[in-house]
């Protein structure tokens, strides 16, 4: 698994959900800040105006993507000055939804798909990610965005059979596409700090992609740093620099991460858990965990399952 991987795979819990929104000018609906949650949008028709909570507004046309990573509150409309209304519904609540506010004006219709989260447990990329991420629809830029927005478009207005595992793909994708643009488009690698440097740095990449793919694996600074092709001191340094945490500080927070997710998602045995995240005592990775987490791994996993 690569860094990107991972993360769509681990930001979400439960199923991911879309709404297709019909509206017809005037209009103007605000939507509450939902912590522990993020989503994107996707113009499909006509044009609007997305109003960040605290931001200029942002021109929105059709195959215009924008990511919310965080949740935030904002509003849409049909105009930068239009009075915005509370809105009645949830924009992403199931997988398959619509809903229409009639107008008499020119008609916008908007994808908007979303993600829970643990707002306790976002990994470091997305903290790192702005409040608002537009990507418009330039011609020729992001083909892999665009047929995936298609691609999900057209299951949503025509649902056949498979659709559920489809569009549930899709989502999954259509996010991977979304940060591979953010990062892609960013400005120049050599101008680039934080998780934005750390992927397009190629040696600080290697050690993440290394942590990702084996974090069972008893890696040290040193090692780590061989596979990065770097010296000890050298790799720990530009390690920490643009990932803000040390290398073992990072590959302890990504074992119990993987843990939590194993913990939640399937029935392994504890021993089995701490054995594939690096830990060869199971009294070890229950205090680390519990250190991480504030309780037990077992009780973690019943707490889960309840929810």
């Amino acid at each position: 698994m690569d860094v990107l991987s991972d993360v769509v795979a681990f930001m979400r819990t439960g199923r991911p959900a879309s709404t297709r929104v019909s509206w017809r000018a005037p209009w103007g609906q605000s939507f509450p800040a939902l912590p522990g949650s993020a989503g994107f949008h996707v113009v499909l028709r006509g044009s609007c105006w997305l109003i960040p909570a605290g931001g200029e507004p942002i021109g929105l046309s059709v195959g215009d993507v924008v990511f919310l990573p965080h949740g935030d509150a904002f509003g849409l409309a049909d105009d930068p000055a239009r009075p915005l209304a509370e809105s009645d519904c949830a924009l992403h609540s199931e997988l398959f939804a619509s809903a229409g506010f009639d107008g008499t004006g020119a008609e916008t219709v908007i994808l908007s798909c979303g993600y829970r989260t643990d707002p306790d447990r976002v990994h470091p990329i997305l903290g790192s990610l702005p409040a608002v991420i537009h990507l418009p629809a330039t011609l020729g830029c992001n083909p892999e965005l665009r047929a995936a927005v298609e691609l999900l478009a057209g299951e949503i207005d025509n649902p056949r059979l498979g659709a559920h595992t489809v569009v549930s793909s899709l989502l999954d994708a259509l996010q991977l596409y979304i940060l591979r643009a953010w990062f892609d488009n960013a400005d120049e690698p050599c101008t680039l700090s934080g998780w934005a440097g750390a992927l397009a740095d190629p040696a600080i990449g290697r050690a993440l992609n290394a942590i990702h793919s084996e974090p069972g694996r008893r890696w040290t600074v040193e090692s780590l740093g061989a596979h990065a092709g770097l010296s000890r001191a050298g790799f720990a340094r530009r390690f920490t620099a643009l990932v803000g945490q040390s290398p073992l500080a990072y590959l302890t927070w990504w074992r119990l991460a993987s843990a939590a997710r194993m913990l939640r998602e399937s029935d392994a045995p504890v021993s089995e858990v701490a054995e594939r995240v690096g830990y060869t005592s199971e009294f070890a990775f229950g205090n680390a965990f519990k250190r991480e987490y504030g309780v037990a791994p077992g009780r973690y996993r019943r707490c889960a399952t309840a929810a």
